[in-house]
């Protein structure tokens, strides 16, 4: 079956050339020109990723990647956008992005980003293990995790991120290795999509943590290193890291 890609770009000859690219490597591709236009599609159609611009004529793209996080919860989202300072690329990813490129970007480049986002959700999907760690559970095969008994809401790549750590508790796993099995094996470049959904992780499991009385594993940082999953002695919530 085709992947289902919506693309979210004004630009008449850039969205030209990505569809028509797009459609070449054998993808189902719905373009839109607006903001409103590609909330309403992934609203009403099943989506397996989004390629979404920021310059948008009618929304700001951050708001419609938040409004897209929301309909569709567990497609990839990848920003496309010239915006290339630091603080953007945070702001998108806190928005919900998995993924953000800045324009000029190699076609190469794209389809790769593309295949591996797609590859790793298929494969997500496919395994058949589940990983319980103190009142955490992580339901790979459902791409469900509970605390207590109660489901916590994650985005896709926040899901893939836990269920790597969770794989292997209590190991030391490079920012490198998570960035490879998690996002692209060919990555290269900042890796602060990775502090980002750290930091989200954190927060959220935090929070229904404390709301439920129940102990949880922490996600502590390793300095010039990485990050560890542990259960911590004694722990009823995630700490920030240390």
């Amino acid at each position: 079956m085709a992947s289902r890609i919506l693309l979210v770009e004004d630009d008449s000859t850039i969205g030209e050339v990505l569809t028509a690219s797009l459609r070449s490597h054998a993808h189902e591709v719905t373009w839109e020109q607006t903001g409103e236009a590609g909330i309403t599609r992934a609203t009403a159609s099943a989506v397996d990723l989004v390629l979404l611009d920021l310059g948008l004529p009618d929304l700001d793209g951050v708001e419609v990647c938040r409004q897209l996080r929301r309909a569709r919860p567990g497609c990839v989202i990848v920003i496309l956008t010239a915006r290339a300072a630091e603080m953007d690329v945070v702001v998108g990813l806190e928005a919900g992005a998995d993924d953000y490129l800045v324009k000029p970007v190699r076609l190469g480049e794209l389809h790769a980003r593309v295949r591996a986002h797609l590859r790793r959700n298929e494969g997500a999907a496919a395994a058949l293990s589940a990983y319980p760690i103190g009142d955490l559970v992580v339901d790979v095969p459902c791409r469900r995790v509970t605390v207590a008994g109660r489901e916590l809401p994650l985005r896709a790549k926040e899901f893939d991120l836990l269920a790597r750590m969770a794989a292997q508790p209590d190991v030391a796993l490079s920012r490198e290795t998570l960035m490879c099995d998690v996002w692209d094996e060919h990555w290269f470049g900042s890796t602060k999509t990775l502090d980002v959904h750290v930091a989200a992780l954190r927060r959220k499991i935090g929070e229904i943590a404390a709301s439920s009385h129940a102990r949880v594993p922490a996600i502590v940082t390793l300095r010039g290193h990485g990050f560890r999953l542990e259960l911590l002695p004694d722990s009823n919530s995630a700490p920030p890291g240390r």
